[in-house]
This record gives C-alpha cells, structure tokens and sequence, in this order.
C-alpha cells in the first residue's frame, strides 16, 4: 500500500525565445525529471505526471549524458529506461484533467527544470490553479532548477507578467505581481552566472530574462549559491526550491521529508 500520491507536473515547451530574435532548442532535464520521481517511488509514494497538453515531455539533449549522473553509464541507462518504459512516464494527463479529477488526492507537488518550464508552465492558468491548492492546503510544493519559476503562474496576470520581463520592463514586471501569493518567501532558483555558462555554451546567444530576476521582481526572497553547480535547496513553509541540476538527489529528499512530515500531522 502506497503512502499517498505526488503530482509530478511537466513542460511541453520544445523552444526558448532569445534576445535579438529567433530561438533555442529546449526542454525538460532528463536527471531532474527521473531522480526525484524514481525516489517518491523508492519511498512508498505514487507519482501522476500531468503537462499542459497531457504529452510526454520532451527531454533535452543536454541532459541525456552521464555527466549529471555523476558519470555513472549505469545510473544514467536506468534513467533513460525509466523515462521510456516505466507507465508512471507514460500515462500523462493533462493538468486540466487533474484539476477536474480533484487536487484534494495528492500530497504534494514536484516541478522538475530544464529551461522548458520557463516557456509555458509560468503562465499557465491550470498551473496556477495548481499551485494555488499546494499553497492554500500547505502540501508541500517542490520545484528543480528553472521549476521554481513556474510558481509566477500563481499570479492572476501571469502572461503578462512573463511578456514584461521578456521586453526587460521591471518595473511593469512588479506591479503586475502585486498580492502574489509567494510574496516574501524564500527561494532559490539557476543563478545567474550558471545562466550566462548556458548562454556562452549551448545557446550562444542571450536569453530574454534571468531567473533569479524574475522571482525577485515577483516578490520572492531569492538567493543562489556563489559555486556554481553545487547542490542548494532552499525551504520556506510548503515551498521547497532547489537551485540546479546537481541538487536533484538533495531536492528529493528534502521532498520526501516533508511530504513524510505532512502525512504524519494528518
């Protein structure tokens, strides 16, 4: 018999916009998708994936390298396995139908990163319905890399608050995030310097806004560790926010954790 039951909440963006014009090839990182779900697994919990169209995600070439299994071949094939084969992967729903099925059922919430979430989770009106319920019910709500900034879907301008930081209106930016329900809290999200490593290396080219900038601007209480892919997790009430890729297991755990702590106080 299982504990209880995480929602696990995918993007389905493919491109990134980029400063100047065009785009970038994005997506969803294959370690921050897999370690945290497989773990709620491991830890007696079931997990339901839900995206915005209730398909799979599509995963980031990036991601798919041992280099963030610790450079273990085998770690990284059981992720690739899992991902493909396993049905909590492949039963997806939309976050829609979740919500009509009632929110009520599940313990918590993970957002895994990858630069995907940043495209269409943050200004998704379902999302932020979502989110709402997590942070109402005080479930704990964890979110991975560029996942915290999907909590700005909680605003009920959400579309336009992510259209100002993309034409670097701040200011416009923070008055559309007045009474955000996350304002003042702490948080942690990819820094800026990790940010501008992707720009020089993968993108070669600008993205519209950075996501420790969005998250202030919101009201969040944001801060970033000065090492650069070193594992952070930051917890403040039911919002648990990991910074990078590297603090997947740790994000997991802390998840866990709490997710152990509410079901004992019910």
């Amino acid at each position: 018999m299982t504990k209880a039951t995480v929602l696990v909440i995918g993007s389905n963006a493919t491109q990134i916009e980029l400063k100047g014009g065009g785009s970038a090839a994005i997506g969803q990182y294959l370690n921050e998708t897999v370690v945290p779900s497989m773990a709620l697994l491991d830890a007696g919990y079931d997990i339901v994936l839900a995206t915005p169209a209730g398909t799979k995600m599509h995963i980031d070439e990036a991601s798919d390298s041992a280099q963030h299994f610790g450079g273990d071949e085998a770690a990284h094939a059981r992720a690739n396995a899992f991902y493909a084969d396993d049905p909590t992967m492949n039963q997806v729903r939309t976050l829609r139908s979740v919500i009509d099925g009632g929110l009520d059922r599940f313990a918590g919430v993970f957002v895994p990163g990858g630069h995907a979430p940043v495209v269409d989770l943050m200004q998704d009106e379902d999302m932020g319905t979502i989110l709402r319920h997590f942070h109402d019910a005080a479930k704990p709500t964890a979110l991975l890399c560029h996942g915290p900034v999907a909590i700005a879907a909680a605003m009920p301008r959400a579309r336009e608050f992510r259209a100002a930081l993309v034409t670097g209106n701040g200011e416009a930016a923070a008055a559309i995030a007045k009474g955000w329900i996350y304002t003042g809290y702490q948080a942690t999200v990819f820094s800026v310097s990790e940010e501008q490593w992707a720009e020089d290396n993968l993108f070669h080219a600008k993205l519209p806004f950075y996501m420790p900038d969005a998250l202030q601007l919101s009201g969040a209480k944001v801060t970033t560790n000065p090492v650069d892919w070193a594992p952070n997790v930051v917890i403040d009430r039911e919002l648990i926010t990991g910074q990078n890729m590297a603090s997947d297991h740790l994000l997991a755990a802390k998840l866990i954790e709490a997710l152990d702590s509410w079901l004992a106080k019910r």
